[in-house]
């Protein structure tokens, strides 16, 4: 070979590998957490910290939440490639024009629920007849607590209730102006329990009111433009909370290493109790983040009974599991 031939292939081989290598580039990705970093969001950590990720050709960046509607919000403007939000909240947010979808439901059994004073004594719904309830006006809990009551047969007149702001609700309790407060397993029982209360919890799930809770959302767009890289990242995710299952503390650790001010205590209690929301008894079975046709619609039926949600779209509108490893 001559030396100018020589060199032309060296250039084009040169040229074949910056192209290949451009076209193997990995995907810049974010995803919006629903809140500041809580235990549930501690295997998203360990899956980025292990590689999960960029084995998958992604470069993940985890941007603190500060609630569902606005991890909505952020995904359906496309500042956020993807997020976490309760399902009502996406229910909601798709009928409102809002254009995201569910495409991973790693917790299908609802936190929210009765929380109280241990010595409140409140073990079943018919419990709560007799107490006092701090709530907030107009937010999904307050919502769907006349499903409670109707569900179990209670007597709403007997169940005395305290309208204060979000952060209004512990300070009642610990002040005993209140019994119990609507919150949620994986949040306010802890705060009481950093305050030195004896706290307990009733689920909604548990008496007979649940609906689909943390899923991982997409815009439509990302979702038919993108659907090798929405399928990596699903991938990923259920190797992070398959990890997070087999070694919570690991989960937890790499999370204190993300930020090391967070009380590692307390996403440690979180995580266990998110742990154990993982699967509802119909989605079990079908590997971590599916989601169940029967939570979708009892999710959709509550909405629309108690949230004034008015929709003609099918529950199967609002999610997929077409992304799932087989």
């Amino acid at each position: 070979m001559g030396k100018t031939l020589f060199r032309s292939a060296v250039a084009a081989i040169g040229l074949f590998g910056l192209t290949m290598s451009a076209g193997h580039a990995a995907d810049d990705v974010s995803i919006r957490l629903n809140w500041y970093m809580v235990g549930f969001h501690a295997p998203i950590y360990l899956g980025k910290e292990r590689g999960y990720f960029s084995d998958e050709g992604i470069t993940l960046t985890i941007n603190e939440g500060r609630g569902s509607g606005v991890a909505a919000q952020v995904v359906g403007a496309k500042d956020d490639t993807f997020g976490l939000c309760d399902a009502g909240t996406l229910i909601l947010s798709a009928v409102k024009g809002i254009p995201v979808k569910t495409i991973m439901s790693p917790m299908n059994i609802s936190p929210f629920g009765v929380i109280s004073r241990a010595d409140a004594n409140i073990r079943s719904a018919k419990d709560l007849e007799g107490k006092t309830l701090a709530v907030t006006a107009g937010d999904s809990l307050t919502q769907l607590f006349p499903a409670v009551i109707k569900a179990n047969g209670l007597n709403k007149d007997l169940i005395k209730t305290i309208f204060v702001d979000p952060a209004g609700k512990v300070v009642m309790v610990l002040e005993k102006k209140a019994d119990a407060l609507l919150g949620s397993a994986d949040a306010q029982f802890f705060q009481l329990e950093e305050k030195g209360v004896k706290a307990s919890a009733l689920n909604f799930a548990d008496v007979g009111v649940n609906t689909v809770g943390i899923t991982v959302i997409a815009h439509e767009d990302t979702i038919k433009e993108k659907p090798d890289m929405v399928r990596r990242f699903i991938k990923a995710m259920r190797k992070s909370y398959e990890a997070g299952v087999k070694d919570p503390d690991a989960a937890i650790a790499a999370a204190v290493r993300a930020k090391p001010d967070v009380n590692a205590a307390a996403l440690k209690g979180q995580l266990a109790v998110d742990l154990g929301l993982i699967h509802s008894p119909a989605s079990k079975g079908k590997g971590i983040g599916y989601a169940a046709a029967e939570d979708w619609q009892h999710t959709l039926d509550l909405m629309k009974e108690y949230r004034e949600l008015k929709t003609d779209r099918l529950a199967t509108s609002f999610y997929t599991n077409e992304f799932l490893p087989k």
